[in-house]
């Protein structure tokens, strides 16, 4: 957990390779369990990026994910997804319980380069 709120957005790989230091031992089957447990308890959530395997977070408030597709950055912006989730579920008809964004562009820092 405090590796996951240090980096914001971990991948699996990071996080084992980060874990591994300390705990030379641990197998990657055994963080896949960790990790799905913490899933299912709500303590983290799945980041999907297209094309980029799966980031994990501590789970917070409601927010939008912005990725730069230059450097790669992945940042929180503060946003409430719960209007579109709404709206998509009057208009389709689902019954859905979540929904996650990924905006992606060009960060500031890389604008500048």
């Amino acid at each position: 957990m405090q590796l996951m709120h240090h980096a914001g957005h971990i991948n699996i790989d990071e996080l084992y390779q980060a874990i591994r230091e300390k705990f030379s031992s641990i197998s990657l089957a055994t963080l896949y369990k960790n990790v799905h447990t913490m899933l299912d308890v709500s303590l983290i959530r799945e980041v999907k990026i297209p094309g980029q395997k799966t980031k994990y977070e501590i789970q917070k408030e409601s927010h939008v994910h912005m990725l730069c597709k230059s450097c790669g950055e992945l940042k929180d912006l503060p946003y409430n997804p719960n209007e579109i989730l709404q709206h998509s579920m009057k208009v389709s008809h689902y019954k859905a319980d979540d929904v996650s964004i990924v905006i992606s562009g060009i960060c500031p820092n890389c604008q500048k380069q």
